[in-house]
């Protein structure tokens, strides 16, 4: 599900120990092209929701896992693969490119 909030708190339970792909969408409320990503993830999440988790973090509440993960700017997509850092995807891009880091 893809409005799932993820916390430094569940982290590792949600993401790291998680197996398989994570999607982790770093954004905030108040970035409007994190607003417009948001529609094209909720579709992966819906279309991939037997191969792929989706998670959302807020930088603005979880700065210690957005430092942690070196995000610099919003919309940040960090795909993880059995707990790796498989790809990062910075700023907003078409629903192709998602898909694209995820294979």
């Amino acid at each position: 599900m893809s409005d799932q909030t993820v916390t430094l708190a569940n982290f590792d339970q949600e993401v790291i120990n998680y197996p398989g792909q994570v999607i982790v969408d770093f954004s905030a409320a108040w970035c409007g092209p994190c607003q417009m990503l948001s529609p094209i993830i909720d579709e992966i999440a819906a279309e991939m929701k037997d191969q792929v988790k989706v998670v959302k973090i807020d930088v603005d509440s979880q700065q210690e896992l957005a430092g942690k993960y070196g995000v610099s700017a919003v919309p940040t997509i960090i795909i993880f693969d059995h707990g790796k850092v498989k790809n990062t995807i910075v700023g907003f891009h078409q629903k192709d490119s998602y898909l694209a880091a995820l294979k």
